[in-house]
């Protein structure tokens, strides 16, 4: 099984936000950046089956922008297993309620993705900046046991 984490783009600042957080929006610069990543995954052919994402309004603007980029809409999906708070155990229930799906996208928050990620290949520390995505090839769905195939940085994908 192949997962890809792909963390939500430049949001507002929660600082001058006056709102529920969960409702913060990406900013147009995050816009921008998630097309240009938008336009890398189209060019990985990454062949994604599932697309989950967080409900928070940021994390959906940013699947929904990858979704159309790649035209796979029609399998994005919000968890809200995703929303801050995410982990391991997240994970493997939202696993145990896909069977058979082998390449899948979640679409989340920081520091959450870099603990998942860590977790996943049994150690180390990683940073997932805005619009970072990783991918984990996971050669043990029942221990929850794989390997960092590589992480990027949106600079890296212009």
């Amino acid at each position: 099984m192949i997962l890809y984490f792909l963390r939500h783009g430049l949001a507002e600042e929660r600082e001058t936000w006056t709102g529920d957080d969960s409702l913060r929006p990406l900013t147009k610069k995050g816009e921008k950046d998630l097309a240009r990543v938008a336009d890398a995954m189209l060019r990985f052919k990454l062949g994604l089956n599932l697309i989950l994402t967080s409900p928070y309004l940021r994390a959906y603007q940013t699947a929904l922008i990858v979704a159309k980029a790649l035209d796979k809409t029609h399998v994005l999906v919000q968890d809200d297993r995703l929303a801050p708070g995410f982990g391991l155990v997240n994970l493997a229930d939202i696993l145990k309620d896909h069977p058979g799906i082998d390449n899948i996208l979640v679409v989340g928050h920081e520091p959450d993705f870099s603990q998942t990620v860590s977790d996943l290949i049994g150690g180390g520390r990683l940073i997932f900046k805005k619009s970072g995505l990783a991918r984990v090839d996971l050669y043990d769905e029942t221990s929850l046991r794989g390997e960092l195939a590589w992480l990027v940085t949106p600079r890296m994908l212009q």
